[in-house]
């Protein structure tokens, strides 16, 4: 399941990961928040969490993923809050490669990543 996260500045898209996430999260959630978000701005930021009762991706959910990896370039920051070893170390090696500054943080560092994406 995907949430939003409230009370960020307007060209932050928050979200927030628990449970087992779907392709469906992406489709009635992330994608249209991200959509809205850039229709008011040219660039966004992201805050992506997995809190403590993420489970897992479903199969749909990489494949809506991919999709998402297209907008890379609409992106000023991305940051990952999360405590799944394989997020976070898969976030690490390939943030080399994405275009816009990432940064990993733990659950514990929740409120360092909101700090982090919109200064």
């Amino acid at each position: 399941m995907m949430e939003l996260i409230q009370g960020l500045p307007d060209n932050v898209l928050g979200i927030v990961g628990s449970g087992t996430i779907t392709g469906e999260d992406y489709d009635d959630v992330l994608i249209p928040a991200m959509k809205d978000k850039l229709q008011k701005h040219k660039k966004i930021r992201m805050l992506y969490q997995l809190n403590k009762d993420f489970v897992h991706y479903a199969l749909d959910a990489y494949l809506e993923d991919a999709k998402v990896s297209w907008h890379t370039l609409s992106f000023e920051k991305v940051a990952v809050v999360s405590d799944v070893h394989w997020i976070n170390d898969s976030v690490n090696v390939f943030k080399f490669i994405i275009p816009v500054p990432v940064k990993v943080f733990s659950n514990s560092e929740l409120d360092k990543a909101k700090l982090w994406v919109t200064e």
